[in-house]
């Protein structure tokens, strides 16, 4: 069977950066894009793609890399019509719910028109199936938990989660009406190592060290399905293979967390246990834009690849804070 070939966008960002590898690791000719913006760090997203081209080149050199901003269709279309890709991984967007509300114009244009871009591109190109990430903020404020896949979404608290929900509905269309293979992925509060430096776990690791003030809104009392990086990736590659074996739904929807959500406190008190160190707190009240709790339940997703990885939160903050050590010189 030839090597397949996948284009994955947004593939120096925190997730794209180890679903890349992962695939990379399992033999599937990688494409990698991106348009290596500012929204947070430069430096780090050239360091992860520094490290890609490195396990490219001890894999056959299966990876490429591409830096394009998918809102240029023009040199999008280009790329598609040079390459011939199996599947599409679209992972590119404007990421972060806080920064959605004051900046809603630059959600609209990546996560929309750009999203609408590349699924077209899929659509006209005979791609055989379209995954892309969505997001556990689609379920908003719902008191219903754990959130399952059949729950209605017609509430988005933020901006980023209206683009998100968007996004399932347009897929939902091409799915209909071109036949489109479409995977949503819901994914839960993702962290670890070469993580995003505007989540919550790298913002509080960087206080922690630096003697910073740290921000604990609602009082801490916030539940999040904390989900660990390679639980997220090692699935993917599980789908992605698993979907090779026969014929599957045109559109589909699965959650990815850990299924296990713990109070903000508790995140925190772990944190200073790990490290042996203290916060400096400051209780605030509720954001704007944020949801109370989240809590995934992945039983579609186990019931088709199987049981998925349910790192606990103590191994997974282990593993996050002795990267983050040694990648900050700390």
């Amino acid at each position: 069977m030839s090597v397949q070939k996948i284009l994955v966008t947004g593939s120096v960002g925190f997730i794209g950066f180890h679903i890349c590898k992962a695939l990379i690791e399992n033999g599937y000719q990688i494409i990698g894009l991106d348009n290596i913006s500012d929204y947070y760090s430069v430096e780090l997203k050239n360091n992860r793609l520094k490290e890609l081209k490195r396990i490219g080149s001890k894999h056959k050199n299966l990876f490429r890399f591409k830096q394009l901003n998918i809102l240029d269709k023009v040199k999008i279309s280009e790329l598609f019509e040079r390459e011939s890709f199996s599947q599409v991984i679209h992972l590119a967007a404007q990421a972060g719910v806080r920064y959605s509300i004051d900046n809603p114009s630059a959600y609209v244009s990546t996560n929309i028109q750009g999203f609408f871009n590349v699924i077209d591109l899929c659509k006209s190109h005979g791609v055989q199936h379209f995954y892309y990430a969505s997001s556990s903020s689609v379920y908003g404020n719902q008191t219903k938990k754990p959130f399952e896949e059949t729950d209605r979404v017609d509430n988005p608290i933020s901006i980023y989660a209206a683009t998100k929900k968007t996004n399932e509905l347009m897929a939902y269309t091409y799915s209909h009406l071109y036949g489109l293979e479409t995977t949503a992925l819901r994914f839960f509060t993702v962290y670890g190592p070469w993580g995003r430096p505007d989540m919550a776990p790298m913002i509080f690791l960087d206080a922690l060290f630096n003697k910073k003030k740290i921000y604990v809104f609602n009082n801490g009392n916030l539940k999040r399905d904390f989900t660990y990086i390679t639980d997220i990736s090692e699935a993917i590659i599980r789908l992605i293979h698993k979907d090779q074996e026969g014929k599957i739904e045109k559109y589909r929807v699965f959650n990815i967390g850990n299924s296990e959500p713990i109070l903000l406190l508790e995140f925190i008190n772990i944190l200073e246990s790990i490290t042996g160190r203290t916060f400096i707190r400051e209780n605030m009240s509720m954001q704007a834009g944020d949801v109370f709790h989240t809590h995934a339940c992945v039983n579609n997703l186990e019931n088709y690849i199987g049981v998925i990885g349910h790192t606990s939160i103590e191994n997974g903050l282990a593993s996050f804070v002795a990267w983050f050590k040694k990648y900050y010189n700390h």
